[in-house]
C-alpha cells in the first residue's frame, strides 16, 4: 500500500474502534448459516428493520436444517416487513440444498457459495469474510460509498472494476471481518453525515418509488394471502386500492415464481 492507502486504513479503522456498530446481533456470530440470513436480509433494506426479523427468523429456525424443514409460507409470513419476497424463497430453497447436498455442513469456497440459489459474488464473498475470516474482494453500496468518498472526490462514472482494485489492496488479509463491518459502518456514517455519493458510480441504478410499484402489489398481495386462501374475486376486493389489471398481472407474477399457488378456486401461500 501508498501512503494514501495506509492513511485511509487508519481512518476508517479508527472511526471504528471508537463508533463500529460492534452489537449488531450478527456480528454476535460467526455461524455462516446466521450470516447467510442476515446478508439475504440487509439486502436494500435498512439495518434497524433488519434486527428484529433477524432476531425472530433465527429463534424461529436456528439452523438450515430447521429453515429446510419450514413450510414456505411460514417462511414468507415471518418475512414481511422485509420486501422482496423472492429473497425469502431463494434463502428457504438455499437452506434445502445446503442439507441435500452438503448434509447440512456449510460450503466453504467462493465457487461452492455462488452456486446456492439466491447467492452472488458479494454475498458469496461476505459469507466467507464474517463466517470464516476469509479475505476475498467484495463491494457493495457502503463500501462503495467509503471508495468514492476517499479516492474518487472528482470522478464520475467510477467503474466497480476501480474500487475493487483498491478493495484488494487495502484488505486486511488476516482480518478481513473486522475490515469488512469497519467499511459497512463508517460507509453508513459517510452516507449520513456528507451524503450518499453513490451517484458517482457507473453501475448505479437508482431506486424507483415504492408507492404504485409493482413490488407494493407484490407485497399487498403476499400480506393478504398470509391471513387466508383467498378466491380471485376476495382478493381483487380486499386489494380494490389498485388497478386490477395491475393486480392480477402481478399475481400470476407471483405464482410463476412459486410465491403464490392456485389451489382449486382459491389463491394462498405455498405450503
Amino acid at each position: 500500500m501508498n501512503k494514501r492507502e495506509l492513511a485511509f486504513v487508519t481512518d476508517v479503522q479508527t472511526y471504528y474502534s471508537q463508533y463500529g456498530r460492534h452489537a449488531l446481533p450478527w456480528r454476535q456470530t460467526h455461524d455462516p448459516y446466521a450470516i447467510l440470513v442476515s446478508e439475504i436480509m440487509l439486502q436494500q433494506t435498512q439495518v434497524e428493520r433488519v434486527i428484529p426479523k433477524y432476531t425472530h427468523f433465527i429463534s424461529t429456525w436456528p439452523t438450515a436444517r430447521a429453515l429446510a424443514k419450514a413450510p414456505l409460507k411460514d417462511v414468507l409470513i415471518a418475512w414481511q416487513g422485509l420486501g422482496y419476497n423472492r429473497r425469502a424463497k431463494m434463502l428457504h430453497m438455499c437452506a434445502q440444498q445446503i442439507i441435500n447436498e452438503y448434509d447440512g455442513v456449510f460450503p466453504s469456497t467462493h465457487k461452492e457459495l455462488i452456486a446456492l440459489p439466491g447467492i452472488g459474488p458479494y454475498t458469496a464473498g461476505a459469507i466467507l469474510a464474517f463466517a470464516f475470516n476469509l479475505p476475498h474482494a467484495i463491494i457493495e453500496t457502503n463500501i462503495r460509498t467509503v471508495y468514492l468518498h476517499h479516492f474518487f472526490k472528482h470522478k464520475q462514472d467510477v467503474t466497480d472494476a476501480e474500487i475493487l482494485a483498491l478493495v484488494e489492496r487495502t484488505l486486511d488479509t488476516k482480518n478481513p471481518r473486522q475490515w469488512y463491518a469497519a467499511l459497512m459502518d463508517y460507509g453508513s456514517y459517510i452516507k449520513q453525515t456528507v451524503g450518499n455519493n453513490t451517484h458517482k458510480s457507473k453501475h448505479y441504478t437508482k431506486q424507483s418509488s415504492f408507492l404504485g410499484s409493482n413490488r407494493q402489489i407484490r407485497g399487498a398481495i403476499i400480506r393478504a394471502l398470509s391471513a387466508r386462501a383467498m378466491s380471485k374475486k376476495a382478493l381483487v376486493a380486499a386489494l380494490a386500492s389498485f388497478e386490477q389489471d395491475a393486480l392480477l398481472l402481478q399475481l400470476q407474477k407471483l405464482i410463476n415464481d412459486g410465491l403464490v399457488e392456485k389451489y382449486k378456486a382459491v389463491y394462498r401461500l405455498p405450503g
